[in-house]
């Protein structure tokens, strides 16, 4: 596989990913007690600036046509639904007295591992994993158990 700008986009989004729970949790505390449904208010406000009129612009700017059909819209609406409900779902356990030292590293550690496996629902494999592939889960999850365990005091 040839590596190339789509790595670009990868560390760009892991970067954006890693910093959204501890920027989060502080843009929370700047605005007070029991602020949580008013800094996620602010991300839903940040995502229709990014999901809604970037992607209108580079449409209308032609990069893609304007072409939508039934299915594609319901999933692509059902995957908005899962992204947004995953990071209200942030929300709920940095309110609930989650750290964002604790909360970041369990989601993202969980979600190559649900990715995974939904990916193979889509995409049935020809044949079994292979062993590897039961050691690289279990790794993935011992990673983020270590990054737990051993976080910064």
């Amino acid at each position: 596989m040839k590596l190339g700008t789509w790595l670009v986009f990868v560390v760009a989004t892991a970067v954006c990913w890693g910093a959204y729970v501890p920027t989060l949790h502080q843009g929370q505390l700047a605005m007070g007690k029991n602020s949580a449904l008013r800094a996620f208010l602010c991300v839903g406000i940040a995502y229709f600036l990014t999901a809604v009129l970037i992607p209108a612009a580079c449409l209308a700017a032609g990069l893609e046509e304007w072409k939508f059909t039934p299915r594609g819209v319901s999933l692509a609406t059902v995957a908005g639904v899962f992204g947004a409900a995953g990071a209200l779902g942030i929300v709920f356990a940095i309110k609930s007295g989650g750290q964002p030292i604790y909360v970041a590293p369990l989601v993202f550690g969980l979600a190559p591992i649900v990715n995974v496996f939904v990916s193979m629902i889509w995409h049935r494999p020809s044949e079994s994993p292979s062993a590897m592939f039961y050691v690289g889960i279990l790794l993935a999850a011992l990673g983020a158990g270590l990054v737990l365990r051993f976080k910064p005091a």
